[in-house]
């Protein structure tokens, strides 16, 4: 294909060059975040002489897998001194999410006499939908936890969601916490999915508070009142590998029996897929989790990080005099925050900024730093006041 069709491609209008809102954490110079204590750890790890660079076992690293395990539930968990818990060492999250998926479709409640419903909240629709429907998955439904006309957390509507999936129903409840949702609203949600398979995805513990336990309250929760669940959970945003892809799929079962079982099975999907995985960052990451206090250190920084530049990016729309209210953005905490930005508005930053964010106005928060943030604050401005953006704008629940 020629690239003559690039030719009328209009030059960007900002001194910036085209700005990604997409990436995820990264310094003020726009290179990706890596924790402190992990650099002093690849250290230490270069420098060990009794390492060598053997095959891992199928299922990865049991160091790695504990401590990934230990860190989500919590060491005093009744799942994990029961030993009804265990992790699958996996390539990243989304190969934590796959071979759960597949798990699921093979052998979930494969009685059932009509197809297994799967919930996939709508901002990560795009993404997971596509792996759900690869394993073979065909009824998959979004639901929604954030109201885009109110700007704030749906609750109510994602229970009625709950309440009328079918009965064994698969929900992916990702990044939560992200959703806002508070520690009654999840007890909710736990008391109505009581018939239902909730399958956790957590790519940032820790990233949202600061406090890696307060992160995991949700799923803890859950693991209490006695359901049997999976967990995805990534490591790249959290510690900063991003190109080191470390995963674990969490397993909650009913007993060790049956956690025996599951990872038996698992172990034959990881031959048919990677093998066995990589090494270098679960050594990392279980090295670090032997002191959580410098990770629970560096992670506070970052969330104060983020906090603070939101706080700012709402002060500079408020002395730009931009129309609306934007109290939403600082209501919100975790990585990635809704802007409550309308299509046509995201398109004209895109068209005439050419900054880039999700289409449902979506952002990583950490793709903004002191460099950038006059330069996004006064684009959004004049997306929010501009007549396209107005007269062209219809909110996600028309749009739906």
């Amino acid at each position: 294909m020629s690239l003559q069709c690039c030719r009328h491609a209009p030059p960007s209008s900002s001194r910036l060059g085209p700005l990604f809102l997409l990436a995820d954490c990264q310094t003020e110079t726009g290179k990706a975040w890596v924790c402190p204590t992990v650099r002093q750890t690849l250290l230490q790890i270069a420098n060990d002489p009794t390492l060598d660079h053997e095959y891992l076992p199928v299922l990865g690293f049991p160091e790695f897998t504990r401590a990934a395990t230990e860190l989500a539930l919590g060491r005093e968990s009744r799942a994990v001194i029961e030993n009804r818990a265990g992790g699958i060492h996996t390539v990243g999250g989304t190969g934590a999410v796959r071979i759960g998926a597949e798990f699921l479709w093979r052998w979930y409640n494969t009685s059932s006499p009509t197809p297994i419903a799967v919930y996939i909240a709508f901002p990560q629709w795009g993404n997971l939908r596509c792996i759900f429907q690869d394993v073979g998955f065909t009824e998959i439904q979004p639901y929604h936890y954030w109201d885009t006309v109110r700007l704030a957390v749906a609750v109510e509507g994602f229970l009625e969601v709950l309440e009328s999936a079918p009965d064994c129903s698969i929900v992916v409840l990702h990044a939560p916490e992200e959703t806002g949702l508070t520690p009654k609203q999840w007890e909710k949600v736990a008391r109505v999915m009581g018939r239902l398979f909730p399958f956790f995805d957590v790519p940032a513990q820790g990233l949202a508070s600061g406090d890696l336990d307060r992160d995991a309250w949700a799923l803890r929760h859950f693991v209490a009142q006695g359901f049997e669940l999976f967990c995805a959970q990534s490591f790249s945003k959290t510690f900063g590998l991003y190109d080191e892809r470390v995963g674990n799929l969490i397993v909650v079962a009913r007993d060790n029996e049956t956690l025996v079982r599951i990872r038996s099975q698992l172990q034959k999907q990881v031959m048919g897929t990677w093998a066995t995985p990589a090494s270098l960052g679960a050594r990392v990451i279980a090295t670090v989790l032997n002191n959580p206090a410098l990770l629970n250190k560096c992670l506070r920084m970052l969330a104060e990080k983020i906090m603070l530049i939101l706080e700012k990016l709402k002060e500079k729309l408020r002395i730009l005099g931009t129309p609306g209210c934007w109290d939403h953005l600082t209501a919100q905490s975790g990585t990635r925050s809704f802007t409550g930005l309308l299509s046509s508005q995201v398109a004209f930053l895109e068209k005439h900024k050419h900054i880039y964010l999700l289409g449902n106005g979506q952002v990583s928060v950490c793709s903004i730093n002191s460099h950038n943030l006059d330069y996004v604050a006064q684009s959004i401005n004049e997306a929010v006041s501009s007549t396209e953006g107005r007269a062209q704008g219809l909110s996600w629940a028309e749009m739906e």
